[in-house]
């Protein structure tokens, strides 16, 4: 029997040749398939021959179907110790010779979660391939990007010391690697743990001792060689260290080798394969538990409405005093939170936007630490960072399908230019959020707005799928009272009249995109009136009163900027507009008055919040991006 290469995964199987002249000693593999050349010392008087094997070694036959015909049934090997070989002359009438090969079985495998159920599976096949869906199989890594060993230092993935505590390690995937036999065996066999030098800057991996845990591989260590001292089973922890991005696919690969050590040939060879979890947005639809706002010194008022609004919907307030935000309220532009999740642990990540104002700190050291995440992208030309890499221009969809395809976690969104390149979110956060694979991202256009944010004309409410975008309130406008002077003067005002109509046309352009890109219908869609002013005849539109869209979430409570429209029976005909399109649908509306606090700023009560909510229960390996 040749040695030969199979045709499922192309790798070659080793190869044990038997001389005659004396016995063979070998030391395999449990599991392992193993080629027996028995040609290369072939007997001259040699024409036939057979092969014998014990209760604990499979054996079989690799044979030219066409020039060799298959044994009948029952004609199979008596069972004897070890392998035997047996020649014979032509018809085996006279035997030629025999030769034993004796083998010595060892268990040596390296296993992880393939099953993705929150512990090491055993046994498993094709641990070096990772595939998504609901039956996919392979390991996950989580980027251990929180802060347990420093309470003021880097996160953990950014710490090069990488000295581990008790608690770090639930943040790691663990892996077995399991070494059974007799232990003079492996006096004479080593094993090696490796990683490929790419991926040797994505990953650290530890060894659990007996008092600390090691770092053995990652950050320059590409092979360990691993002190078995007659131990069974060892434990490993692996710990992810970046995110997908545009140069790293997410995926990476540990290989084990089992060696003769005399000179150095591998006796076996498997890889375990991980994916490294992605970042992931959450949406307004998810369960808020905890909104941020800060403190500035002309928003007093706001914060203590805020605080109320809050406090109805059951969730906290985090508010970010002047000394941490040095007079930056704008703290939706600074960060986006999401999260980011393995089989046996999950926790939020907060994305630091490039943008380095005031509150460009606060992240790192306020948001960051035990079980809270931290990423960001930095850009070495600061230059380079304008309003459309700022979050409020960041916002990602609820679950929803398009085109025939299902988006389970949502689809990421960011405003832009249609047609220029230059006026475009900075590639680095594109690939990032592109990169990250489980919420296909979409732009919109953006850049005919002053500040060019999509939260400024979009938004989406927990409200049987339903989502709200702006509508020119020209046409809302339409249906009031013509005795209202200053409603009149409005409506015949053909500076506006030209504004309104160019600012249609480019909500017309984002809401068709919507409808692509998203499945949304017509009836998926409430438009909520505004009016735009724009100092520049089309370009740089604002709102000219506050934006009502650009509302706080929280459940099915939202605060909405109070827009001081005009008043019909003593009630403001807009808020009462809004309330006959939300509320019917389950939802409460609260109206509070940012307008000195946010509006004169160009901004709204969705640009100075921010809300860290549920995670989904929806896991994302079983995406099929």
């Amino acid at each position: 029997m040749h040695s030969v290469i199979t045709e499922d995964n192309m790798t070659e199987r080793r190869t044990i040749r038997l001389p005659v002249t004396s016995p063979t000693y070998q030391v395999c593999v449990v599991g392992e398939e193993v080629a027996i050349d028995i040609y290369r010392y072939l007997p001259r008087e040699a024409e036939t021959f057979e092969v014998r094997g014990t209760s604990n070694i499979d054996v079989f036959m690799l044979y030219n179907s066409k020039a060799v015909r298959k044994p009948g049934k029952g004609e199979k090997w008596p069972l004897e110790k070890g392998v035997k070989v047996s020649y014979y002359t032509a018809q085996g009438k006279e035997h030629v010779s025999s030769v034993m090969l004796y083998v010595t079985s060892v268990a040596v495998s390296l296993d992880v979660d393939v099953n993705r159920i929150g512990f090491v599976s055993r046994g498993m096949k094709n641990k070096d391939s990772w595939t998504w869906g609901p039956d996919g199989k392979g390991a996950v890594l989580l980027v251990n990007c929180d802060r347990d060993r420093n309470s003021s230092g880097p996160a953990d993935n950014e710490d090069d010391e990488a000295t581990e505590r008790e608690g770090d390690v639930k943040d790691m995937s663990p892996m077995i690697l399991t070494a059974e036999g007799p232990d003079e065996v492996f006096d004479d066999y080593r094993l090696v743990l490796e990683i490929d030098p790419y991926d040797s800057r994505r990953l650290r991996v530890y060894r659990q001792g007996k008092f600390q845990f090691k770092q053995v591989l990652g950050m320059g260590k590409l092979a360990y060689e691993v002190q078995r001292k007659n131990r069974d089973e060892l434990r490993f922890y692996a710990e992810g260290l970046q995110f997908p991005d545009a140069d790293f696919s997410g995926l990476i690969k540990i290989k084990l080798k089992f060696q003769r050590i005399r000179d150095w040939a591998n006796i076996f060879t498997e890889s375990v394969a991980f994916r490294v979890a992605p970042w992931i947005m959450t949406p307004n639809t998810q369960k808020p538990l905890e909104v941020y706002v800060c403190n500035v010194d002309s928003n007093e008022d706001f914060v203590k409405q805020l605080n109320e609004f809050v406090k109805k919907s059951r969730t906290s307030l985090n508010v970010c005093v002047n000394s941490e935000n040095r007079g930056d309220r704008w703290i939706q532009d600074e960060m986006e939170f999401g999260y980011t999740e393995a089989p046996h642990k999950r926790f939020p990540v907060v994305f630091d936007s490039p943008r380095d104002r005031g509150l460009k700190e606060f992240p790192h050291t306020n948001v960051l630490g035990p079980d809270f995440g931290y990423v960001t992208r930095k850009i070495k030309n600061q230059d380079e960072v304008g309003t459309l890499d700022a979050f409020g221009n960041l916002e990602v969809s609820p679950p929803v399908t398009a085109n025939g395809k299902n988006y389970p976690l949502g689809r990421i969104l960011y405003g832009g230019s249609l047609k220029n390149p230059k006026l475009q979110m900075h590639k680095a956060l594109r690939e990032f959020l592109r990169a990250q694979q489980v919420q296909s991202p979409v732009q919109l256009y953006s850049t005919w707005l002053y500040v060019s944010h999509i939260d400024e004309f979009m938004s989406f409410v927990p409200a049987a799928d339903r989502r709200t975008s702006d509508w020119l309130c020209m046409f809302v406008f339409s249906d009031v009272d013509k005795d209202q002077l200053t409603i009149d003067e409005i409506l015949e005002d053909e500076s506006l009249q030209e504004t309104s109509d160019f600012c249609q046309k480019c909500i017309d352009i984002n809401r068709e995109i919507m409808k692509k890109e998203l499945g949304l219908t017509e009836e998926d869609i409430i438009d909520i009136p505004i009016l735009y002013k724009c100092d520049t005849p089309k370009k740089d539109a604002d709102s000219f009163f506050p934006d009502m869209v650009n509302m706080l979430v929280l459940g099915n409570n939202l605060g909405i900027p109070k827009p001081f429209g005009p008043k019909i029976n003593g009630k403001c005909c807009l808020e009462e507009k809004v309330r006959s399109q939300l509320e019917p649908l389950g939802l409460t509306c609260y109206f509070l008055d940012d307008f000195a606090s946010y509006h004169q700023y160009c901004g709204e009560i969705h640009c100075g919040t921010n809300v860290v909510r549920k995670p989904f229960n929806f896991k994302w390996w079983q995406c099929e991006p």
